[in-house]
């Protein structure tokens, strides 16, 4: 890319003025002018008493890998324009977008690490309150990864299967992760092989792209992204076990019909929020809430409400049918409310904010996990061999906390909107399945080829305070909608849509263009759901892309190409945390545009900014594409979902008219 091409793509990135109430969530707005109100601080305000954020931290040349620094690139200065070191700008960002793909990889590992142990233990018989709950689900894993199930128990087969999800995480000499080969096509073994990113362990690619980001190692930029890629690989690889593992051990999720947004809080019942991302933890505290109402119905209340914040609230909802109550930005208002009696936080995406808004009210912070703690809060050290009796008493402090209620403090907003959520790929495709049991992912590869749709995207991402909250994610939504788009969504973006009624058939009639509305409704009528089917389907947390990841791949198979060749897409409207970067990244090199509403910090090199955008397509097919206006966003992926399928009818046309195989080389 040029220079002058660099600067004018820069420039289209607007960073919109501060403003302490920049939220399109009526629920949250209510919430925030209440907070104002009381005098009360949010995470809202914290984002205006920052601004305007340091220059040279936006545009990624602030280095701060040691101690001599922090050194701050400025090009237009001699002696400046290098860090002390010498590393140059380009060596600078590229080394700090590295890093971040680390911190996210680091992230979904562990998440998945915890999982495959407790499947192990539990395959074991050492942990009395947990079970394999999909069977069927752990053989097919077992199958793809080649382990063997004939004439094997299912606790055999778990642990063998547990082992080698362990087995990924260490060093595999030289051979791919299982769980990263077994789930991709035959084309993207090849790229990756051919450029060396396929990572061999977890923690390897991690420790690996850390040691190459340190102070005297690594300076080519793109050997760097390179090494960054292999880490957003082994984040996949992560995010693939974990949710596989989690499916095993609590079941493949099966629509359900759920409400979401701050009026699900009810006041006549102890409410107990539960927040985070770990679903070990949660779902055994749904099992006390449930075994607790007696308990609670004695302390004057009907029962005890479990809702959910962020992506433990999604694995809730898409299980359970839990009502989903806030996403990240909006965790602190949920408290706000005056009738949260306890915040149940386990990892990942919790502000330590929470903790000086519980102390305004009778809220009971609880933390759960050792890498996790919040000073102040209430600790409790959860063991799955102990699991039931610690969430037991997790839930009693919820019940005490009931009487300790404020009632001049109480303040629920009424907006709530009805969700049909628990759309894993095994139910996405049982819906497809019919109308075409043979090959079910048919039924969406035919309606793009018919022009029907326009193609696939996957909305992922965080909520970020650059911008009004979920507005990007909403935006881009109803952008693709009205342009025949099939969307599929996971983590907060997927709860920006649930709480603004998004999930349902009546945001099909109020949203969706002609074609994607036709396609819905056959499918509706094939599979004549009780509850009908939704304009965006929820996938799960932000754990579960993987489950969008698996539909792409099917979709490359039954078109007979790659998977850069596929009108699929992403978007990440409000992309904030390092997961963000890390599973950005790894779609990619899947071969998938990528849209970010949100401008990283690699502005500060031209070079780094052309590989993402330009160089990232030439080799993998997937690039990214960074839009803050999330209009503009939504067109150039409509751009790039037109330019695939115009490609995929031209070839599949010249192969039926010649009887020949659909052509590779495009």
């Amino acid at each position: 890319m040029s220079e002058e091409k660099t600067q004018q793509a820069a420039r289209t990135v607007s960073r919109r003025p501060a403003d302490a109430k920049r939220t399109c969530d009526p629920a949250a707005m209510e919430m925030l002018e209440c907070a104002a109100c009381r005098g009360e601080q949010t995470m809202f305000d914290r984002y205006v008493a920052q601004s305007p954020q340091c220059p040279f931290g936006l545009a990624g040349i602030c280095c701060r890998i040691c101690i001599q620094g922090p050194c701050r690139i400025n090009p237009r200065r001699p002696g400046a324009d290098k860090g002390i070191c010498g590393a140059s700008e380009y060596t600078i960002v590229a080394r700090n977008i590295a890093r971040y793909v680390a911190g996210g990889a680091a992230c979904h590992s562990d998440h998945g690490r915890h999982a495959a142990l407790t499947l192990l233990h539990a395959a074991e018989g050492k942990l009395p309150d947990y079970k394999l709950t999909d069977t069927a689900k752990l053989r097919v894993v077992a199958e793809r990864i080649r382990v063997q199930t004939s004439g094997r128990s299912d606790n055999e087969v778990a642990k063998e299967v547990a082992l080698a999800a362990l087995a990924d995480y260490a060093d595999r000499y030289g051979e791919p992760c299982r769980w990263l080969s077994s789930t991709i096509t035959a084309g993207r073994q090849d790229k990756f092989k051919h450029c060396d990113i396929a990572p061999d362990g977890i923690d390897k690619a991690i420790v690996q792209v850390l040691h190459r980001t340190a102070m005297g190692m690594d300076a080519d930029p793109v050997s760097i992204i390179f090494g960054a890629l292999r880490t957003a690989l082994a984040d996949y690889t992560g995010m693939h076990i974990a949710t596989d593992i989690t499916d095993i051990l609590f079941g493949t999720p099966e629509p359900v019909v759920s409400e979401a947004n701050l009026g699900v809080i009810d006041p006549e019942y102890v409410n107990l929020a539960i927040h985070g991302h770990n679903p070990i933890l949660s779902e055994v505290v749904v099992d006390a809430a449930r075994n607790l109402k007696s308990e609670a119905v004695a302390v004057g209340a009907k029962g005890v409400n479990v809702v959910g914040i962020c992506c433990t609230g999604n694995e809730l909802l898409m299980r359970e049918g839990v009502y989903l109550a806030a996403n990240q930005s909006s965790q602190e208002l949920a408290v706000m409310t005056g009738a949260v009696d306890a915040m149940l936080v386990d990892i990942q995406c919790i502000a330590p904010s929470v903790r000086a808004v519980c102390e305004c009210y009778h809220t009971k912070l609880i933390t759960t996990a050792d890498i996790a703690k919040i000073p102040g809060s209430h600790h409790f050290d959860f063991r799955e061999d102990r699991a039931l009796e610690t969430a037991e008493a997790m839930v009693r402090l919820a019940v005490a906390a009931f009487a300790e209620r404020d009632p001049e403090k109480i303040h629920i907003p009424k907006h709530k909107a009805t969700v049909i959520a628990g759309w894993s790929l095994e139910a996405l495709l049982d819906v497809f399945s019919k109308v075409n049991p043979e090959s079910p992912v048919a039924v969406l590869t035919d309606a793009i080829r018919s022009g029907e749709l326009k193609g696939v995207c996957l909305l992922a991402g965080c909520n970020n305070l650059k911008g009004p909250h979920d507005e990007g994610h909403l935006t881009v939504a109803r952008e693709l909608a009205k342009n025949d788009v099939f969307m599929v969504a996971t983590g907060c973006s997927a709860g920006a849509f649930a709480k603004a009624g998004m999930m349902n058939p009546d945001a099909v009639e109020r949203y969706a263009g002609r074609g994607l509305k036709a396609f819905l409704a056959r499918l509706s009528a094939a599979a004549a759901p009780k509850h009908g089917l939704p304009l965006i389907f929820h996938m799960g947390s932000c754990v579960d892309n993987t489950r969008a990841q698996d539909l792409l791949t099917l979709m490359a198979k039954e078109l007979g190409v790659d998977t850069p060749k596929v009108p699929f897409v992403a978007s990440a409207p409000e992309a904030m945390h390092e997961k963000a970067v890390s599973i950005g990244s790894g779609c990619v090199a899947l071969g998938i545009p990528t849209h970010v509403g949100v401008m990283p910090h690699i502005e500060g090199s031209q070079l780094v900014y052309g590989v993402a955008t330009q160089i990232a397509r030439d080799v993998y097919g997937g690039f990214f594409i960074f839009e803050t206006d999330p209009t503009k966003g939504a067109l150039k992926l409509i751009e790039a979902l037109d330019y695939r399928s115009w490609k995929l009818r031209v070839h599949h046309e010249a192969a039926t008219r010649y009887g020949t195989a659909v052509a590779t080389s495009w």
